[in-house]
């Protein structure tokens, strides 16, 4: 029913691939960011750049889609060693779900604790406005109801435990953190706070789709993130994840409107600068703690 899943995500891969990287960088990361559709700007921010394409990275995925730039970028932000993807993976790409989220187990294996994900969104919540910052305090896992769970398979507790807990997979204290740094930049008038709903894709959602979650309490829904949020809670990292809402989702049949990926990528190069600079404020605040 799904992509194979039996290879390239095996906790000595991860390992290879984590000690490669570790040979070409400084300093190990503390700091992982992903950036979504029309935000890989947000690497830009890093001093003293090394940068390594993902088609040169041992068993690594590569982007497929306009808008990712297929980057792992490293360098410090406000003082602090970060690595950051310009360009994630997705279900639609073809890739098992094992796949899209290595990725992350190779960011822990390398040392990052804490880690910042940004997506592109559409708004189901009507109090939504297109450019709103919306910090995610849930999920709801579509293609898990249908068992496409990346942790599903063999368990190796060198990554995690069997069943993780996910009632506490956004950090509080992270959020807050948002929302503070927010307001001290006079952002708080386009910050939001909701439930956050991955979906296959590629295809936008039907009106129905689009109906369906916002009676599940959906507030925003995109392709991706909710399962590198599991992954990452899985390893023991803290998780902190932003949308940008760049559309509001069609929920008139008498709507003219569509959804399409060019409003995506406006609306992330429109909201590119403040999105940096609250980014870049948490992460000079973030504390660290010991490594893996």
């Amino acid at each position: 029913m799904f992509p194979d899943s039996t290879t390239g995500y095996s906790y000595e891969e991860c390992k290879d691939t984590a000690e490669w990287l570790l040979t070409r960088v400084q300093v190990r990361p503390l700091v992982g960011i992903v950036c979504g559709s029309g935000l890989g700007g947000l690497a830009d921010m890093l001093k003293d750049q090394l940068v390594i394409n993902y088609r040169d990275i041992p068993n690594f995925p590569q982007s497929t889609v306009h808008g990712h730039a297929g980057k792992l970028v490293f360098g410090t932000l406000k003082g602090k060693p970060c690595v950051c993807m310009q360009g994630r993976f997705h279900l639609y790409e073809g890739y098992p779900i094992q796949k899209t989220t290595m990725p992350i187990r190779v960011f822990r294996l390398m040392g990052v604790e804490t880690v910042l994900l940004t997506n592109a969104a559409g708004g189901l919540n009507q109090d939504f406005k297109v450019g709103d910052i919306m910090v995610i305090k849930d999920h709801i896992n579509i293609p898990g109801f249908a068992g496409n769970n990346p942790l599903v398979g063999t368990n190796d507790e060198r990554f995690g435990t069997r069943f993780p807990c996910m009632s506490d997979a956004y950090d509080r204290g992270l959020q807050q953190l948002a929302h503070d740094v927010a307001a001290e930049l006079d952002y708080s008038s386009f910050m939001q706070e909701g439930v956050y709903s991955a979906l296959g894709g590629p295809s936008f959602e039907t009106i129905a789709e689009c109906k369906m979650l916002r009676f599940l309490g959906v507030d925003a829904v995109g392709m991706s993130t909710v399962h590198e949020v599991i992954v990452a809670r899985h390893c023991g990292m803290r998780v902190l994840a932003l949308s940008l809402i760049t559309n509001k989702s069609v929920m008139d049949y008498d709507s003219e409107k569509k959804a399409n990926h060019e409003e995506v990528l406006e609306t992330g190069e429109m909201r590119a600068k403040q999105l940096e600079k609250l980014v870049s404020t948490m992460v000079s605040r973030i504390k660290t703690v010991k490594s893996y």
